[in-house]
Parts: structure tokens; sequence; C-alpha cells
């Protein structure tokens, strides 16, 4: 009976699933329409602000490098506004909603997009690291959120749409403070959205596996760079030849050598921002929607063994070796 009961669940959702793609909710009207989005150097945020903008959309682009915005201020029209944006520094933020308030009373969507990646053992990464890098992908979307809320549910039906990843419900060795970073992130937009359901404020996640942009670039430089600055009583612990394998993995990693087309993102960005009926999660490509998510849903004991296998058949620590021997 229980077999029949999920099989009757599956089968709906399929259905669903085929009618939301045959028959697709229809976009808003863009015009006058305010959408503020941080981390508009590069990659998902300055894809989306040169989409939008196209598309009609009043964007106000947060850059973190001031000597990006001449190059995005040429790209977008003279509806946009671009500007600097370290969401880590409360006094950015305050700048920001007394620019932008003083445009509009009403914002359409707010885009937490700006983002560090990061790796290294958590025996190999200080509390300082970790705080880092917290306080870019989880605390400083916290600070923009709670800021711009007032003009978010000024109006029905605002959105805001949180740049999660795979790291946000799977967790990879190497990867504690970008995991937790994405977790906090995960749960704080869920929250969001149930508490602020009875003002309609649309909050949507996006979780994306490696795709295509500078965050996947150079991890087995930073690996080294890491190794470098630990303490000798770490390196002794571990050895050289773990720190080759670490680097070794980075630097030939299956999903970062087929990451995808970062363009896949930022058309989920858009259906987020643009579609009648956002979604509330988005799994864009291959590797999130068909590999991380079912691989987070097996029994622990499962997943552990797929994720921790690689470790074991590599060469042990050197402290490990030592015990073996004595």
């Amino acid at each position: 009976m229980m077999c029949m009961f999920l099989g009757l669940i599956i089968l709906a959702y399929v259905f669903y699933r085929v009618y939301q793609r045959l028959n697709p909710a229809p976009d808003i009207n863009p015009n006058g329409k305010y959408v503020l989005i941080s981390g508009c150097d590069t990659g998902f945020g300055n894809g989306l602000a040169i989409e939008l903008d196209q598309q009609g959309f009043n964007i106000l682009a947060g850059i973190y490098n001031p000597n990006n915005q001449d190059s995005l201020v040429k790209i977008l029209s003279s509806r946009a506004t671009v500007f600097k944006l370290d969401i880590t520094r409360q006094e950015d933020i305050d700048s920001a909603y007394e620019m932008i308030s003083a445009k509009t009373k009403v914002l359409h969507g707010l885009v937490n997009n700006a983002g560090i990646g990061a790796a290294g053992l958590i025996d190999w990464t200080s509390v300082e690291f970790i705080r880092k890098v917290m306080d870019v992908n989880f605390f400083g979307h916290v600070a923009m959120t709670k800021k711009f809320l007032p003009l978010l549910i000024a109006k029905q039906d605002s959105r805001v749409i949180n740049i999660c990843s795979v790291a946000g419900y799977l967790t990879k060795p190497g990867m504690s403070a970008y995991a937790a970073s994405k977790y906090a992130l995960e749960s704080f937009s869920d929250c969001l959205r149930r508490e602020m359901a009875v003002w309609n404020l649309r909050v949507s996640i996006i979780e994306p596996g490696f795709m295509r942009t500078n965050i996947v670039e150079g991890h087995d430089t930073g690996i080294r760079k890491l190794w470098e600055g630990l303490a000798g009583d770490v390196k002794e612990r571990w050895g050289e030849d773990v720190l080759k394998e670490h680097a070794h993995e980075a630097a030939n990693n299956l999903f970062m050598r087929y990451a995808e087309n970062p363009a896949k993102v930022v058309q989920a960005l858009k259906h987020g921002v643009m579609n009648t009926a956002p979604q509330i999660r988005y799994r864009p490509g291959w590797q999130s929607s068909f590999i991380m998510f079912p691989l987070s849903t097996m029994p622990a004991w499962l997943t552990d063994y797929v994720m921790i296998r690689p470790s074991l058949k590599g060469a042990p620590p050197a402290g490990l070796r030592k015990q073996l021997i004595n």
C-alpha cells in the first residue's frame, strides 16, 4: 500500500512537471520595475544584469571592484545604475540603500549573488578563514536582505533570489567553510519565505553545480597556498603526499573539467525574477539535477561511502602511517 501511495505521488509530480513545461506561466511586465543585484563584476551577476537590462528592467548593479564599473556601464542602458558595493561592509549597504530609496520606494527583486569560493580540510583552515567565508557568503546576504526588506514588501509579489550551490545540500570533503555558508543561506531562505508569505514575498534558491566561472578556477593553486601557511605540526600530521593528492584531485576534478555553461544559471535567475510563478528551488544543469541531488537523498551511510572512498584509496596521512607502524 505504501509503495502504491509513493508511486502515485511520483506519478503526479511527473505529470505536474510535464504540465508546467507544456503550459509555462507568463512573465511579468518589466517596465518601471527595479532589480538590485550584488556581485555584478563577473559571472552570474554580470550576465543577469545584462539580460534583465535588455528585458527592460531598471538594474541596480553592485560591483566589488570599482575598476569594473566603466566596462559594465558601457554595456548597460541608461536606466541602469552601477555602484560600488562590498556586502561585508554595513556602510556600503547603508549607502546603497540611501541611493536606491531616493530613486524608488519599491524593489521588485533582490538577487543575492556575491560570493567567494573556498576549499581546505577542516584541520587546515583557521577560524578566521571560515569566518571570512561566512561573512561574504552568508552574513553579507542576510544584511542586504534585512536592509532592503522594507522596499521589497512595499508591494505584493516582490522577489528575493539567493544563489546557493549543490554545496548547500551535499557536503564534499575539503569544502566545509563553503558548504557551511551555503547550508546557512539555504535555511535562511526557507525561513524568510515562510515568515514573509503573508506579504507574498517570493523567495527562490538557485543550486547550481560547477559552472565555468572564475570561482571554480585555480583550486589546486589555492590548496598549495593554504598548505604553505599551515603550522608545522599540521603539515607533519598530514604529509606532502596528501597535499599532492588533494592538489591533483582539484586540478583534475571531473565535475570541474566538465563545468557547465553559466548561462544555465542566468536563465534560472531570469525566470525567478520575471516569471509570475517562480520556483522555490532551481537546480540548473545536469550535475545538480541528475547527480548531486539524487546522491544527497541516499541513506547517509551510502552517501558517505561514495564521498569518502576516494580518500581511503589514496596515501594515508603521515600521522596515521606512524600510528600503524607503532
